[in-house]
């Protein structure tokens, strides 16, 4: 039987620290749906398909990573795929209560479906997408925080503005 596991974000855009998760996670599943969900709430500044070309551009050399989109509940979203787990990043304690409550959620709505955190490493602790857009909004130095694909996007954007 196949492992599967889903990996849920907002990637706007994906950094290393989300592909630190993502690698991880891809040897321990024999597959990873790494799901670019559409938050409402947030205004994204790329749109799903940018975000899910550059997610393809950065785990091209990750077999076992399939990119999708999904707006709905993610756990609808793991039964449609027969996924037995999802897999979550943790950069600190404070993402830990969010996380909690959205797990419990989760677990209310499909019990049969395991959320696994994994933390990250430190050296990507501090990193979000919110940052590394600031930083590149501003002519700052993302190379050490985002694949290449990610970078060339982002400086079209703001020089594009």
């Amino acid at each position: 039987m196949t492992s599967i596991a889903v990996c849920p974000g907002s990637f706007d855009p994906i950094t290393f620290g989300h592909l630190d998760i993502i690698t991880r996670g891809a040897k321990v599943f024999d597959q990873i749906h790494v799901v670019v969900l559409n938050n409402s709430s947030k205004s994204p500044l790329f749109s799903v398909e940018e975000r899910m070309e550059l997610i393809r551009q950065s785990t091209k050399d990750i077999p076992n990573v399939v990119v999708n989109s999904f707006q709905g509940l993610l756990v609808d979203y793991a039964k449609s795929i027969k996924a037995s787990a999802i897999i979550r990043g943790l950069r600190a304690v404070s993402d830990f209560e969010y996380e909690m409550q959205i797990t419990s959620m989760n677990r209310v709505l499909e019990e049969d479906i395991e959320t696994f955190f994994i933390m990250t490493n430190n050296q990507y602790s501090f990193l979000s997408s919110s940052i590394v857009k600031e930083v590149a909004k501003y002519g700052g130095n993302i190379s050490e925080l985002v694949p290449l694909p990610v970078r060339d996007a982002l400086k079209e954007k703001y020089t594009s503005e």
